[in-house]
């Protein structure tokens, strides 16, 4: 909103009608015209104008350099105190006036710029909606082949991991140890009976039974020392 600033001028009080068809202007327009100067409001849009009430008027104003303003009073110091009434009472040539300062000019051309960008941009993502749709097909197909081949790949995987580590635990490890162990005691006592039977000679029953207890008392050691470890 532009305020003006107030002449040494006088001027005649305004008729009661003059008053009554300055209703839409704000009550601070409206208790100004015993001024020649009267301030008029501005805003970027005149359409936006008439559809706020006086209390919403009064938190939208915004403060006015003095560049700005010392232009607005150039438009309106040559004009006369009938075409400034005029300004207050008829608002279509209120408008009109709004319409022609510099200022308003600049934010309107912002606004419709800003306008058409938007709308451009708007053109521009309806434009790529079929490629979107296009690309959510795709990701669909493969969440629901490639996807799902490899997380049962995967699935297999973790389940030879698994496997892997259980078999190579130190609990697994000193299981099959200890079987080994009772494998080779049974192998040694088959021996040791096939002497008493007479079913092989001396040096056979030496070499063999020998072979057995050494593999025997290794497995025991290793056993023992992975019973003792801390990793046991």
């Amino acid at each position: 909103m532009f305020k003006f600033w107030n002449s040494h001028e006088q001027q005649a009080q305004p008729h009661p009608q003059e008053g009554s068809s300055c209703s839409w202007y704000p009550p601070s327009v409206v208790g100004s015209t015993n001024s020649s100067r009267p301030a008029t409001p501005s805003s970027s849009a005149s359409n936006s104008f008439n559809s706020q009430t006086p209390a919403e008027w009064s938190h939208s104003l915004s403060p006015v350099s003095p560049t700005e303003a010392a232009g607005v009073i150039a438009l309106l110091k040559d004009k006369s105190v009938d075409e400034l009434r005029k300004l207050l009472s008829d608002k279509d040539a209120y408008n009109q006036f709004l319409l022609s300062v510099d200022q308003v000019k600049i934010q309107n051309n912002i606004r419709d710029e800003l306008r058409n960008e938007t709308l451009q941009l708007a053109r521009n993502n309806l434009d790529k909606e079929p490629q979107i749709m296009e690309l959510r097909n795709q990701c669909r197909i493969i969440r629901t082949t490639e996807l799902a081949a490899a997380q049962e790949k995967l699935n297999e995987l973790d389940r030879q991991k698994e496997e892997t580590l259980k078999f190579y635990s130190p609990a697994s490890f000193m299981h099959r140890v200890q079987d080994a162990m009772n494998v080779t005691e049974e192998e040694s006592e088959i021996v040791n009976r096939q002497l008493l039977d007479r079913e092989i000679d001396l040096g056979t029953f030496v070499q063999k039974y020998k072979k057995l207890r050494t593999s025997y008392h290794r497995r025991a050691l290793i056993h023992l020392a992975a019973k003792t470890s801390p990793i046991g």
